[in-house]
């Protein structure tokens, strides 16, 4: 007979209590503890359950009591958060990279369950998303009756926060952005952009390390800002016409520009096709006179 056993299930069997127990191994003999708790067994309770299952003789090895033990899940809070979020998983009403804050009413202490695969299960789940409240009704594995909460959701999303204090301009690169949830309301109202329509945008306005990001806060990087001088460029077939100008608005690449012709001072339209240089549609009589 063994002196310390620890058991997972809400039974403890003949094969638990003794070594080699042979064809009798997986009948039982008792109720086991509650999960996460010990208790002692005498002899003489073991003796009386082996001879219920018909083994009214065994080696006691000296022992009068036995130590049992059973193992435990702890069912947290974040446990019965993720039940809920599963739950709205399926039925649509949480999609992608999507999260779930509950925030309970109720003061809730963890419970220690049976160590299953399933420990806490969600029975019954009512939400109103308007409103944002709910009540759940949990089955905790090995802890008697049903039991509910309520409270109120959070619907949380992933969204975009510089990192950095960046001045105006600065072009975003992956080391500047930190995603972090947010609810989706407020992203919804905010209009918050996708990781991957940040990189390689401009800042509009100098920001501040934590900022959040919104679609309104960034750009197309200027290919050509007011003032630069540039180099408007005329292409026909094998022909190419240069002249020196500058610009007198700026641009994105492939945006529409005005610039200064400092051979002839006047004021054309080009489009900016890379730094320092434009390009114009329009064949001149001669270069002076673009």
């Amino acid at each position: 007979m063994k002196s310390d056993v620890t058991i997972s299930s809400a039974i403890v069997t003949f094969g638990d209590m003794f070594d080699n127990a042979g064809a009798d191994a997986e009948k039982a003999l008792f109720r086991a503890p509650n999960p996460g708790t010990t208790g002692d067994v005498d002899v003489n309770t073991v003796r009386q359950a082996a001879k219920r299952i018909g083994v009214p003789v065994f080696d006691t090895s000296g022992l009068e009591q036995v130590r049992v033990s059973r193992s435990y899940s702890l069912v947290d809070q974040a446990m019965l958060t993720e039940l809920i979020e599963a739950d709205l998983r399926q039925k649509g009403v949480v999609t992608g990279q999507m999260q779930v804050q509950a925030h309970f009413n109720e003061g809730f202490e963890p419970i220690k369950a049976a160590d299953s695969f399933q420990p806490a299960k969600l029975d019954a789940l009512r939400y109103l998303p308007g409103s944002s409240s709910f009540t759940a009704r949990y089955i905790i594995d090995g802890v008697g009756s049903a039991f509910t909460l309520s409270g109120t959701l959070d619907l949380l999303i992933e969204a975009p926060h510089l990192v950095a204090a960046l001045p105006a301009g600065a072009v975003l690169a992956p080391e500047h952005i930190s995603m972090r949830p947010i609810s989706v309301k407020q992203a919804d109202a905010q209009g918050i952009p996708h990781y991957d329509q940040l990189i390689g945008k401009a800042l509009n306005r100098p920001s501040r390390d934590g900022m959040l990001l919104r679609a309104t806060d960034v750009s197309v990087p200027l290919t050509i800002a007011k003032n630069d001088l540039v180099t408007i460029v005329f292409n026909q077939g094998p022909m190419t016409l240069t002249v020196k100008g500058q610009a007198i608005t700026s641009a994105a690449q492939g945006e529409a520009v005005q610039v200064l012709n400092l051979a002839s001072r006047r004021i054309i339209s080009a489009t900016a096709i890379s730094p320092g240089a434009v390009a114009v549609s329009t064949a001149p009589m001669n270069i002076a006179g673009l």
